[in-house]
């Protein structure tokens, strides 16, 4: 396993729209792997392949991470099927977007299929963070952003935040 680098915004390589998974084979678990250390290494809780550069449609998940705990999710060519009229409301950050945050509306409650790691299909229905994730992972396969969702006042003070810091990092 390797930590790869997490691409950071305004990068356009985070436009790229992922191309499906054509065969979970070793090659494709070797990513996961490595999807899986670099998420943790970050401290995140989900992790798109695009974001370390590889457009495959492929997310790596674990919302137990917080607590100490290990419960990774893999999810390989996910599509939602079914989506709720409900809406919620929850505060998202990404690892791609470093130190923003602010609130995205997104449907409560959906059902998605996938392959996991082993390329068996599944069906997964699901609510609160776990949607909210799944939902904001899925959009970094078609190239969006969470601040895509925001004003576009809000999604121009976060990219100006994000280009003063990486200048200061530059600098340091």
């Amino acid at each position: 396993m390797a930590i790869r680098p997490v691409l950071i915004a305004p990068d356009p390589r985070l436009k790229t729209v992922s191309t499906p998974v054509e065969k979970v084979d070793g090659e494709v678990r070797k990513l996961i792997d490595d999807m899986l250390e670099s998420m943790y290494a970050a401290d995140g809780i989900g992790l798109a392949a695009v974001q370390v550069g590889v457009p495959k449609r492929i997310i790596v998940m674990d919302l137990a991470q917080k607590e100490g705990k290990n419960e990774p999710r893999v999810f390989v060519n996910p599509v939602i099927t079914w989506a709720s009229e409900e809406l919620v409301t929850f505060e998202e950050g990404c690892l791609s977007v470093p130190e923003i945050w602010d609130e995205v509306e997104r449907p409560a409650h959906i059902r998605a299929e996938y392959l996991d790691r082993d390329g068996k299909k599944q069906v997964l229905k699901a609510d609160g963070l776990l949607a909210t994730c799944l939902q904001h992972e899925m959009d970094h396969l078609e190239g969006v952003l969470f601040i895509d969702h925001l004003s576009r006042l809000k999604r121009s003070m976060a990219l100006k935040k994000l280009a003063k810091a990486k200048k200061l990092k530059e600098t340091a």
